[in-house]
């Protein structure tokens, strides 16, 4: 069997570089289209039971990128973790119900972009130890 191990440096060059392109294809098509980020109502309004499998799916789906792009990108020789999960961590839908008690118990954050506000969400509730 190959091994198709990349180096970590050479990795997030090509990351760097394909979100560098993303960066500029999004300037690109925002000159075009003014493309709407999801709010954070948006996204309780999807994630809030009962909700349909469509809805559900969608919560699901986004709220697990987010926290895998922060995962992915997440540089631990330069910057601290801020969200630290301890196994075996709770159920998936528990923490989507936390996540729609925060955000419907803190009302200004409802018009903010989603992907921040659950970030931050995750991050008071899966706090890192201090060292």
């Amino acid at each position: 069997m190959m091994n198709f191990r990349i180096p970590k440096g050479k990795l997030m060059k090509k990351v760097l570089i394909v979100l560098a392109a993303l960066a500029a294809f999004s300037g690109l098509a925002q000159a075009q289209e003014n493309i709407k980020v999801l709010s954070t109502q948006e996204l309780v309004n999807d994630c809030k039971l009962p909700a349909t499998p469509e809805s559900r799916s969608f919560c699901i789906g986004f709220t697990t990128a987010i926290y895998e792009t922060y995962l992915a990108t997440r540089q631990p020789q330069t910057a601290k973790p801020f969200i630290c999960v301890k196994q075996p961590a709770p159920a998936r839908d528990e923490v989507i119900g936390d996540f729609v008690k925060f955000a419907q118990s803190n009302q200004q954050v409802a018009d903010k972009p989603a992907a921040g506000v659950f970030l931050g969400f995750m991050s008071v509730r899966f706090p890192c130890a201090r060292k």
